[in-house]
């Protein structure tokens, strides 16, 4: 039905439904707008759009495990990702070149000391990844702060009128190449006198305003030169040394193969063992049949170690049963003879108190006897039979009285 068909109230109607679809559609078109808005700032901000990079190389043996967009960490936080992976022409040094680029903050970290790239297994079906070790000295290969020269003048001046705001941006080293100054000294005017009496080319170093930060990357170290100077996009200072390790499916053929190679002594050392156990299976066996012919010796041994316990068991175990009784006969015998003993030293006793010149007697013998053998020992016969044998003995010196000494 044509709309100039329809009652002024249908007509009205219909333009307010006609005015709540069209907010309608504003609405939903601007919530749509936000949220795609909203997706695109937060994809970005998580993949850094809005950060400042850095791009580095490294040359690598093998792109294997490497892609495109893989994140490159440091320290365990993802700080960057690759960007181009590209093989070397024929005739060149290094096999595969990798690009890659680290976000703020993260390449302050990256210094001219102690600063190289890992190539680390990621998993075990070999897939690999980058990793950044942080520098331990030296100064940042690249920065946001701007470089320029300036004459020790100027710097005087500057330092007057800025105080902590002016640094050394390069090292500066005497006549014999000896350090002097590194880089960031702030400087000082003790420090800028020292600067002086070192006669430096254009009487001019390089310097920065630290407070002064661009919002992408102005200036690099320059190795040969020792300073900080401007930046240009693919200089060969943004290399980073790479250390590559061998990929888990090389480590592991590796590993096979060595197991292969020790197989066969594996295989012998097994055999040994085997001998070994059978060894030790006979002579447990053989122990076995020890022990048992050992049990009557131990049965014995219990059986005197319970004779010996009993009293008097040591001596009926060592003399037999009749032992105790021929003891007790010897023990009488004894007592007897020691009667005996007794009545002979007593008779004797008294036949020497009966004759009292009997020592005397025996006495007067023992002289004659003495003074008979000194008498053959005199006579020239049988001198030579009581001949004394001469020894090497010092001489006795006689001992003499007092008087005559």
């Amino acid at each position: 039905m044509p709309l100039q068909d329809l009652t002024p109230q249908l007509r009205t109607r219909l333009n307010k439904m006609e005015r709540a679809v069209g907010w309608f559609v504003f609405i939903a078109t601007g919530l749509l707008l936000f949220g795609f808005g909203y997706y695109i700032y937060h994809t970005a901000e998580r993949k850094g759009w809005f950060l400042i990079k850095a791009n580095y190389f490294t040359y690598v043996q093998s792109s294997s495990g490497l892609n495109v967009g893989d994140p490159v960490v440091m320290m365990g936080f993802p700080v960057g990702d690759i960007t181009r992976i590209h093989a070397q022409p024929p005739g060149d040094p290094h096999n595969v070149l990798v690009e890659f680029e680290v976000r703020d903050t993260y390449f302050r970290y990256i210094w001219t000391g102690g600063s190289y790239l890992k190539v680390n297994s990621a998993d075990f079906l070999g897939k690999r990844q980058l990793e950044i070790t942080r520098g331990t000295n030296g100064p940042a290969i690249c920065v946001t702060q701007p470089a320029v020269m300036k004459t020790i003048p100027e710097l005087e001046h500057l330092v007057a009128m800025q105080t902590n705001r002016w640094q050394l941006y390069q090292e500066v080293f005497d006549e014999s190449s000896n350090l002097v100054f590194g880089a960031y000294t702030m400087f000082t005017q003790a420090n800028l006198e020292r600067l002086a009496q070192l006669n430096l080319e254009s009487n001019s170093v390089c310097a920065f305003d630290n407070k002064a930060n661009a919002n992408r990357i102005v200036a690099m170290w320059n190795r040969p030169m020792h300073r900080y100077e401007e930046f240009k996009p693919g200089s060969e200072d943004l290399w980073l040394r790479a250390v590559e390790t061998p990929p888990i499916s090389d480590q592991l053929q590796a590993m096979v193969s060595q197991v292969q190679a020790a197989l066969p002594g594996i295989l012998s050392l097994t055999n040994k063992v085997s001998a070994v156990l059978d060894n030790a299976a006979n002579a447990t066996s053989n122990l076995n049949v020890t022990l048992i012919a050992a049990q009557p010796m131990v049965t014995n041994a219990a059986v005197i170690s319970a004779q010996l316990r009993e009293p008097g068991g040591p001596m009926v175990w060592a003399l037999g049963t009749n032992g105790d009784a021929q003891v007790q006969g010897t023990l009488t015998n004894v007592d007897a003879l020691l009667l005996h003993l007794a009545d002979i030293t007593s008779n004797l006793n008294a036949q020497v108190q009966a004759n009292t010149n009997m020592l005397g007697s025996i006495s007067k013998i023992v002289i004659d006897t003495d003074d008979l053998v000194q008498g053959l020992k005199r006579h020239w016969l049988l001198r030579s039979a009581f001949k004394v044998k001469a020894t090497n003995a010092p001489p006795v010196t006689p001992v003499l009285p007092p008087k005559m000494r």
